[in-house]
């Protein structure tokens, strides 16, 4: 019974890499189902059965923004959001810190986020470009980059 719960969870990963997301919904709305008939026998397949239910929630509210990483991957594109993760906790720790006489709003914390991604993606140029046309960045395609220590 376990095997087949994990062997089901893989198929759901397997499926969620390679951008099949409704695949993966119906996957884990069968798991969903076949988890009923052992809910009251197994006190813990409650907590997994919320579980699955709450992570389907998450892959239905973030369909959209699921990519496509075996096709990702194959093209030779970024799969890997470690870099993204080390810039998140590096800022978040040095700005949430009770030591540090200012400290972030969420929606603070989230506008510098976005900024650092487009930086890193060196889109920050490009849409300055966009938003005012007139503004000149000192001839460099990414002036940031130089002096980025993070």
């Amino acid at each position: 019974m376990g095997e087949g719960i994990q062997k089901r969870l893989n198929s759901v990963k397997w499926l969620l890499w390679h951008g099949k997301v409704a695949k993966a919904l119906d996957r884990l709305g069968d798991l969903d189902r076949c988890m009923n008939h052992f809910t009251g026998t197994y006190l813990r397949f409650t907590h997994l059965k919320k579980a699955v239910q709450k992570f389907r929630t998450y892959i239905e509210n973030n369909r959209g923004c699921i990519p496509n990483y075996g096709q990702r991957y194959r093209r030779g594109e970024t799969i890997s959001t470690a870099f993204v993760e080390s810039t998140v906790n590096f800022v978040l720790s040095k700005r949430f810190v009770k030591k540090q006489s200012m400290q972030w709003t969420k929606r603070g914390a989230h506008l510098l986020l976005q900024t650092r991604v487009k930086t890193l993606n060196n889109e920050l140029a490009a849409t300055f470009r966009r938003w005012y046309p007139v503004l000149s960045l000192l001839g460099a395609e990414n002036p940031v980059k130089q002096s980025q220590k993070f």
